[in-house]
C-alpha cells in the first residue's frame, strides 16, 4: 500500500519500523518540527519518527498545522491508499481525513472508549487500572471516537510505570497494525463502532500536576508516581541543608504497615508515611543528578529517620 505516516515520539517509531519492513511504499511522514532541547535548550532536536524517517530516505514534512488549505492540497498530492497515524500530535481536519483512498487508520493506546485523548498510558495508571491495551480505529472528526479494528489487552502491575508501558505497547501496537494492514487491504479488516457507556478523556499532562500530596493515601500517591514517571517526573521537595530541594521520584513500593506524619521518613529504608499506609521509595532523581536509588539518595543526603519530604 502507498501510505502516509503521522507520528513524533519514540511510542511511535516501531510501527513506522514494522510498515517499512513490511514493504509498503511510504509516500511521506508527517511529524513535528524540531525543536530546543537540552538542559540549556541549545540543542535543536528532530523527534524520534523523523530521525527513522531520514535513515530510509523517506520525505519528512512538519506543518505547524494542517489547516491549510495549501497543506491539505500538498497533503493530497501523495494519493496514498491509506494515512496511519501513531501519536501525531496534530488535529486532523476533514480534507486530511478524506484524502487517503481509503481513510486513516489510528494506533490509540487504551481500549476505547476508556481513555479517549492526549495521555491515555499515563492516565490509566493514575487511575489505578488494573488494564489497559491498544487499538487500531478508523478516523473520524471526533476525538478518537472512530470504529475499532483490532485490539489487544494488557495487564497494568504494581511496579509498572508509564515508561515501561508505553515501550510494552509501543511494540504490540506495531504488531498489531502489521496485522491489520494487510487485512485492511483486502477489505476484510471489520471495524465496530465505540460502545457509548464507559467514556473517557485522557487531558494532556499538565506539569502542575506533578507535585506529590503526601496527605493522599499511599496507593492512590504510588499510582501518581508511576503514571508520571518517568516524565515530567512526580516531585516534592526536601532539605539537604541548603533548602529545599526538588527530587522527583520515580518508583515506589507500597507498605501497608507504617505510620507518621505525612511526608516523614518513618525508617532508615526511606520509607515515607501517607495519610494511610506508606511507601518506599525505589527511585528518585535529584535536581540536575541522573537518577539513583532510594538508598543512594538516602545515603548522598543523608536523609535521616524523622526528616520530611513537603
Amino acid at each position: 500500500m502507498r501510505i502516509i505516516f503521522m507520528g513524533a515520539p519514540a511510542f511511535a517509531t516501531p510501527t513506522l519500523l514494522e510498515i517499512i519492513g513490511q514493504g509498503h511504499d511510504v509516500a511521506a511522514v508527517y511529524t513535528r518540527a524540531p525543536r530546543p532541547a537540552g538542559r540549556r535548550g541549545l540543542e535543536i532536536t528532530k523527534t524520534p519518527v523523523h530521525l527513522i524517517a531520514e535513515q530510509h530516505s523517506i520525505p519528512v514534512l512538519t506543518p505547524a498545522s494542517l489547516r491549510d488549505p495549501v497543506e491539505q492540497e500538498r497533503f493530497s498530492a501523495h494519493h496514498a491508499d491509506v494515512a496511519v497515524v501513531v501519536a501525531y500530535g496534530l488535529i486532523l481536519p476533514t480534507p486530511i481525513l478524506a484524502a487517503p483512498k481509503h481513510g486513516c487508520l489510528n494506533l490509540h493506546a487504551s481500549l476505547l472508549p476508556r481513555w479517549r485523548g492526549a495521555a491515555p498510558i499515563q492516565r490509566a495508571i493514575m487511575a489505578g487500572d488494573r488494564e489497559t491495551g491498544v487499538c487500531v480505529m478508523r478516523m473520524e472528526e471526533g476525538l478518537d471516537t472512530g470504529p475499532v479494528g483490532l485490539s489487544e489487552r494488557v495487564a497494568i502491575a504494581a511496579e509498572t510505570t508509564s515508561g515501561d508501558l508505553a515501550e510494552r505497547l509501543a511494540r504490540l501496537g506495531a504488531d498489531l497494525l502489521a496485522r491489520a494492514l494487510p487485512a485492511f487491504e483486502r477489505g476484510m479488516l471489520r471495524f465496530r463502532p465505540q460502545e457509548s457507556e464507559g467514556v473517557t478523556y485522557a487531558k494532556k499532562i499538565d506539569k502542575a500536576e506533578a507535585r506529590i500530596d503526601w496527605r493522599q493515601e499511599a496507593e492512590t500517591i504510588r499510582n501518581h508516581i508511576h503514571g508520571l514517571s518517568p516524565t515530567p517526573g512526580a516531585y516534592c521537595e526536601m532539605d539537604f541543608g541548603r533548602g529545599g530541594e526538588r527530587v522527583k521520584i520515580l518508583r515506589a513500593l507500597l507498605v501497608v504497615e507504617g505510620a507518621g506524619t505525612p511526608g516523614e521518613v518513618i525508617d532508615e529504608r526511606l520509607t515515607v508515611a501517607c495519610r494511610r499506609g506508606a511507601l518506599r521509595i525505589l527511585e528518585a532523581q535529584r535536581a540536575g543528578k541522573a537518577a539513583m536509588s532510594g538508598e543512594a539518595l538516602a545515603r548522598g543526603g543523608p536523609i535521616e529517620r524523622g526528616a520530611r519530604f513537603t
